[in-house]
């Protein structure tokens, strides 16, 4: 386990809290970061059913899985033998049995099946099917959504998470410098690619990295005008915009950073575009405080960028810390027009304000932790256009 039991203790007791408040009897957890902020469980297990059951007037939650990833249950989380409870292998991937129906017999077993029993409707791995056949089998229970009860429960840190945090962006920086050394004319982006993947999991001298949620980030050229594409087999060429979007993880703990990089001379377009990014992300970093809402941020970037003639029409910013393939962001709170939330100390985020036009893109972000007073920003690197 990462942290001690009474830590994950009361993540459990603030969760049944607002279950409560909520009306909700039954929780049944499928997103793994909310499983392992819960129990502790960490395994490349998700890809099958999963779920931890919490109950509001249980001191344990119940743990479910495929029979081979109990031990990783037993080795990596607080809970005790008698709730953990895997299902036979009969059930993976079936047309005839599913894993739902076993989670609806333990529900029966406990007693829950009248109860009011939410699931986390829409998150990556709670698939249609999952809800069916829970509803199938429990007739009588009223179903409700449970989506992002634990992630608003887990957006303000403690400071042992922000320690995790404070470690990844060392392997970050770490990344991200790799990547400058490693990218030039000639090279052939794979090659630079797998240079960032070692960087990222080798870590530093002192602790080694994880395997980041979301891959390098690696566009080059044309590609940079879109944020979601990466490297490729081709060799980088003289005049290359090439935009990284990078993240140090330790511990399923991520420190996002992203920065734009010129093989040669930029042109004038990219230039002015990263100044633009450059000051509206100043300026918006520097309005942050505890008490601010999260669509006042954005407006103080919306005004800054508003004389430059360019448009994103994007959030551009949002939670972020413990989470699993494919995201690192914790699905909360963003900075956008409408967004209410108001910031806290030690709640955490990643200011990602990219541009991307037709032809060209520029990407420069910041992750940082709120404080009393301010931020505390995560990573130290050179905050603008990059030119090599």
């Amino acid at each position: 386990m990462y942290f001690q039991v009474d830590e994950y203790k009361s993540r459990l007791n603030r969760t049944k809290h607002k279950m409560v408040n909520d009306g909700i009897e039954v929780l049944i957890v499928t997103d793994p970061a909310n499983m392992n902020y819960i129990s502790g469980f960490d395994g490349w297990s998700f890809y099958v059913h999963q779920c931890l059951i919490i109950m509001a007037d249980q001191d344990e939650p119940i743990w479910v899985g495929r029979g081979q990833d109990a031990n990783a249950a037993r080795l990596t989380s607080w809970i005790n033998e008698e709730n953990i409870r895997p299902y036979t292998d009969d059930y993976v991937q079936s047309l005839i049995k599913h894993p739902m129906d076993f989670v609806s017999d333990i529900i029966k077993e406990k007693g829950y099946e009248n109860k009011k029993i939410a699931t986390e409707m829409d998150t990556y791995y709670y698939t249609a099917k999952c809800q069916e056949r829970l509803e199938l089998h429990l007739p009588n229970a009223k179903f409700s959504d449970g989506t992002n009860l634990v992630n608003w429960v887990k957006i303000v840190k403690s400071d042992a998470e922000i320690e995790y945090i404070r470690k990844a962006s060392k392997i970050a920086e770490k990344a991200m410098e790799t990547a400058y050394d490693s990218i030039d004319v000639g090279i052939r982006q794979n090659d630079a690619a797998a240079k960032v993947y070692h960087a990222q999991i080798s870590g530093t001298e002192s602790y080694g990295g994880d395997y980041s949620s979301i891959i390098p980030l690696m566009p080059s050229g044309i590609r940079t005008s879109t944020p979601h594409l990466s490297w490729t087999d081709e060799s980088y060429r003289d005049g290359d915009t090439v935009i990284l979007e990078l993240s140090g993880c330790y511990r399923r703990y991520h420190c996002p950073l992203s920065r734009t990089l010129i093989l040669g001379d930029a042109p004038q377009k990219v230039k002015d575009l990263a100044s633009v990014v450059v000051e509206g992300l100043t300026n918006a970093l520097n309005s942050i405080k505890p008490g601010i809402t999260c669509e006042e941020v954005e407006r103080v970037w919306a005004n800054s960028i508003a004389k430059s003639g360019f448009i994103k029409d994007s959030r551009i910013g949002y939670a972020m810390g413990l989470n699993y393939p494919p995201d690192w962001g914790e699905h909360t709170a963003s900075f956008r027009p409408g967004d209410k939330t108001i910031l806290q100390p030690n709640m955490t985020f990643h200011m990602i304000p990219g541009i991307w036009l037709d032809d060209c893109g520029v990407d420069i972000s910041e992750s940082f932790r709120v404080t009393e007073t301010g931020i505390e920003l995560f990573t130290n690197y050179p905050r603008k256009l990059l030119i090599k």
